[in-house]
Order: structure tokens, then C-alpha cells, then sequence
């Protein structure tokens, strides 16, 4: 076995290791049941899925040059797939796009609420006796 049959075979199953990876988040694109859970997918899939078809380019057309180019563009990958989601679901969330009710807890829900319901909040939880009697 030389060694270039063997940057060969890893470069090329890091490809479809990345590959396969993507392939998954799109699937659940179609199957999860919310916004939330489908950029979650997405935005991990960006990030493990392509930095890894990225090293396994690296692998096989090795040079410094490319080492150089690969770091740069997995470190902006990761960054931006992570941010990219995190506004993808927030801006989801803002214009109205809830959870599923499976999704706990809820965290957005009370610093997005009207000052108006928050105080409507307030007062059914503080006359609710009947959950303490």
C-alpha cells in the first residue's frame, strides 16, 4: 500500500463522512417537526459537514498553501454557521414561528412578551389561589 493510495482513500472518505453529513441534515429539513430543530440541523451540518469535505480536500491536494486556506475556512465556517442559525431562529421566533410543545423550556417567551402581558402574568399568578389551597 503506498502512501498515496492511502491520502487518496482517507481524503476521500472524509469527503463522503462530510457528504454524509449533509445529506442527513437534509432529511431533517423534511422530518423535524419545527423551525427550531431544522436550523439546529442545518447549522450543525454546516459546520461538522463542510469542514470536513474542506479537510478531506486538504488531504488530498496537500500544500501549505492549502493547510492555510483550510484553517481560514473552517474557523469562518464554524463562526458563521453558528451565528447564522442563532439569528435564523431568533428572527423565527419573533415574527411568530412557535416551538413545538415538546420544546421546554421556553426561554424566549418571557423577554419577548409585551410589558402588557407580562403584567397580565402577574396578576393571574398572584390571585391564583387554588393552586396553593
Amino acid at each position: 500500500m503506498t502512501a498515496d493510495l492511502v491520502v487518496t482513500i482517507s481524503g476521500s472518505a472524509l469527503l463522503i463522512l462530510g457528504a454524509f453529513i449533509i445529506a442527513s441534515a437534509a432529511i431533517g429539513l423534511i422530518k423535524l417537526p419545527d423551525l427550531y430543530t431544522r436550523t439546529s440541523a442545518i447549522g450543525t451540518a454546516a459546520g461538522l459537514g463542510v469542514a470536513l469535505i474542506i479537510v478531506g480536500v486538504v488531504v488530498l491536494d496537500f500544500s501549505p498553501l492549502n493547510v492555510v486556506k483550510g484553517v481560514i475556512a473552517i474557523a469562518a465556517q464554524l463562526l458563521t454557521s453558528s451565528i447564522g442559525s442563532f439569528a435564523l431562529a431568533r428572527s423565527g421566533y419573533l415574527t411568530g414561528s412557535r416551538p413545538v410543545a415538546t420544546t421546554i423550556p421556553d426561554e424566549l417567551a418571557a423577554s419577548t412578551a409585551s410589558p402588557r402581558d407580562r403584567l397580565i402574568d402577574d396578576d393571574e399568578s398572584f390571585g391564583d389561589d387554588s393552586a396553593t389551597s
